[in-house]
């Protein structure tokens, strides 16, 4: 099945008592059992809930898996994850990611005795020489947040699967529809569902996807567990997302290819970071493992001080000045004051992000009016 008709009809199935097209919301927090332990599959909305089972098996279908999980937001996705390990166990990580992770993997996991060792991905060599005996799983970004950074999955995965360790893609950037982890050796592919899946800014949702029954098992035990679930009503926005994922995406790539070439031609712009140029150095690599480059962009002006990225970031119209990304509304974000604020400062600046670096979500209005927009910013 092509992608954009998987998209539409993924965990889509007529409800069988009233033949309604779309996955009812199922607003209720307990479930009338006949007798005790006869019941119809579900018990305790916690543990399952209808609209929820439909939204996971969607999740299953669309990265190509068998077992789809959703979680109250991305950071509650990664936090399961890492609940497979234990005190003393690492976690080789890229050193440019999103700054909720990073945030969560020093201050939270950190004190709980779990080491975080951070290494530039888009070299697999380094992967494979900070791996020590007490590594248990790999988390790669790519690309990344918000340097566009592309790491070779597969290159990846055949350093960790010899070593039984468990590789871990953040696959927001992309999407389903630009890239398939699972399909280049990943174990579990996590998503902020709140970004492009749900695609309207409107919920706030994590997800994981798999193959493996056992990881599964562990993943929901957790998730049950520690109860960090969406609603039905969030479970339903983003199935309702799903289904303009594809005639979406094609748009943000459209657009996003435009933006990054005006970018680079702009005569008050400095590097570009997009993974479409022929130039990047990971492009030979986005390009074998992605279907499209996405509408992520990353710039910074020739004057590269503080003040004239506040001028531009506080100039414009269409874009909005806003942290999140992925949706149909175009975006424009300061990492260093905003999305990655949590990073030290000579953390970031060392791994290459500028106090003056500016994030775009091109979203898909007409390219025309976002040009004018931030060429009237830029000046």
């Amino acid at each position: 099945m092509k992608p954009a008709t998987k998209f539409i009809h993924a965990g889509a199935h007529p409800d069988p008592s009233t033949g309604a097209i779309m996955t009812p919301i199922y607003q209720t927090s307990t479930f009338v059992q006949a007798a005790p332990g006869d019941h119809k599959g579900f018990e305790y909305a916690r543990s399952q809930n209808p609209t929820r089972k439909a939204l996971e098996e969607a999740f299953a279908i669309i990265e190509n898996g068998k077992f789809g999980l959703a979680f109250s937001s991305g950071v509650a996705a990664t936090d399961a994850v890492i609940k497979l390990l234990a005190p003393g166990d690492e976690v080789i990580c890229a050193n440019d990611m999103y700054g909720g992770t990073y945030r969560l993997f020093t201050k939270v996991f950190e004190k709980f005795g779990i080491k975080f060792t951070y290494v530039d991905t888009t070299i697999a060599a380094n992967v494979a020489a900070a791996i020590s005996p007490a590594t248990k799983m790999v988390w790669l970004e790519t690309p990344t947040n918000p340097l566009m950074n592309i790491t070779d999955i597969e290159a990846i995965a055949a350093i960790t699967k010899p070593k039984n360790l468990i590789l871990v893609v953040d696959n927001t950037f992309a999407s389903p529809y630009l890239q398939n982890p699972l399909d280049l050796g990943a174990d579990i592919v996590m998503h902020s569902a709140t970004k492009y899946l749900g695609g309207h800014s409107d919920v706030i949702q994590g997800c994981l996807m798999m193959n493996d029954p056992a990881l599964r098992e562990q993943l929901y035990f957790i998730q049950k567990s520690c109860g960090a679930v969406p609603g039905p009503m969030d479970c339903f926005l983003v199935l309702r997302g799903i289904k303009t994922l594809g005639v979406r995406m094609k748009q943000h790539c459209e657009n996003g290819k435009i933006i990054a070439h005006w970018l680079a031609k702009h005569p008050k712009v400095g590097k570009v970071y997009w993974p479409g140029f022929e130039s990047n150095i990971g492009y030979e690599i986005a390009k074998k493992q992605m279907k499209d480059f996405g509408g992520m962009i990353s710039f910074e002006l020739k004057d590269d001080s503080v003040e004239a990225a506040r001028k531009v970031l506080s100039s414009t119209h269409v874009f909005s000045l806003a942290e999140s990304l992925g949706g149909v509304e175009s975006l424009i974000n300061h990492p260093a004051s905003m999305t990655h604020a949590s990073i030290p400062r000579e953390e970031r600046i060392k791994n290459g992000l500028s106090d003056s670096l500016i994030r775009l979500s091109v979203g898909i209005e007409d390219a025309e009016d976002l040009i004018e927009d931030l060429a009237k910013a830029i000046g």
